[in-house]
């Protein structure tokens, strides 16, 4: 079993991104290692030059982001962690694999249409034909399993779809078809501000967010002034069905907690978010407040942080330079 899994350096990861990913990837990254498999984690530098950058930001990002998977719990001994752009391999594979890849394929992605919007011709080229980079990133490392939510199945089904066309036209068995790894225990967490909007960084308000390196304060602040009704909490999930904030309270409870939301509504049943408010910021505080002490000694030496990317790109490295030979060779690229 090999997984891969990537995250774009966008900087100031929040409880939305910790809860729905990173820790969903440091239970599996357990679980892959107890069974002899392998798991890689990278930060996707590549795909971030697709729209406009800040050069330093990016570099910046790109470290913080590593710092706060550290955090979080990513063991670099248990699993392969690094940035796109220290193996070569996963550029080189993209080019390659852009004479296989259609443009009614591309043309069909969902995501290109909603990123793209009406300004597609003054979009980069690489925003069109960042899902070919995206197949070489799990295709390189012959990926069995690649972790998905809703919005990447279509990426993934283009990468099988490379990569059954490439092993078709060139008579060849390299490329694994890599399945699908959907966990039913990552929640979808929303604003504090919006429960029908996903928790975000661009959202314009602070409150509507936690940030891993918050303070105690400014985490209980939030969820006080979260967004909810005046209605007590019911002894059903399904009753939260019209209450978007609500069953968002819950639901965040129930991540952090490690229960079920139908656990935490029968424990709370009939009281009201008056009390049940600093229940939540107690747990979220006990939970976050380690991880973003390990982020700041982890941000006070930032080359350390380096040093551990630089380690896993050479490892990554190795397992990738052997798949891009046989592409190079099936394609006639070595003469």
């Amino acid at each position: 079993m090999r997984v891969v899994s990537g995250i774009q350096p966008t900087g100031n990861l929040h409880l939305g991104n910790y809860l729905g990913a990173i820790k969903q990837w440091v239970a599996m990254q357990d679980d892959v290692a107890k069974a002899g498999g392998d798991c890689l984690f990278f930060l996707a530098d590549l795909h971030a030059l697709t729209v406009a950058i800040d050069p330093k930001e990016l570099a910046a990002n790109t470290i913080e982001m590593a710092a706060a998977l550290l955090a979080a719990g990513i063991d670099p001994e248990k699993a392969i962690l690094f940035n796109q752009a220290r193996v070569a391999a996963h550029a080189e594979l993209c080019w390659i694999l852009q004479g296989t890849a259609r443009m009614g394929w591309l043309n069909r992605m969902t995501q290109w249409k909603d990123k793209a919007g009406k300004n597609r011709d003054g979009q980069s080229a690489g925003l069109f034909t960042y899902p070919v980079l995206m197949a070489a990133d799990v295709l390189v490392y012959k990926t069995t399993h690649v972790p998905v939510g809703e919005d990447q199945k279509q990426h993934l089904e283009f990468a099988r779809d490379v990569a059954a066309k490439f092993n078709t036209d060139f008579g060849v068995d390299l490329f694994v078809l890599p399945e699908p790894l959907v966990s039913t225990a990552a929640p979808r967490i929303m604003s504090l501000r919006d429960g029908s909007a996903k928790m975000s960084k661009s959202d314009p308000s602070e409150m509507s967010r936690i940030h891993l390196t918050d303070s105690d304060d400014a985490i209980a602040q939030k969820f006080r002034k979260a967004r909810t009704d005046a209605e007590p909490l019911p002894d059903t999930v399904a009753a939260l069905a019209e209450r978007p904030e609500a069953k968002n309270l819950v639901t965040i409870y129930a991540a952090l907690a490690g229960k079920t939301p139908d656990a935490v509504v029968a424990e709370f049943a009939g009281q009201g978010f008056g009390s049940f408010k600093p229940t939540l910021a107690d747990l979220a505080i006990a939970t976050l407040g380690p991880i973003r002490d390990r982020l700041t000694r982890l941000l006070d030496d930032r080359g350390a942080v380096a040093q551990i990317l630089a380690r896993g790109g050479d490892r990554a490295a190795t397992l990738a330079n052997p798949t891009l030979a046989e592409a190079q060779a099936a394609v006639g690229l070595q003469v």
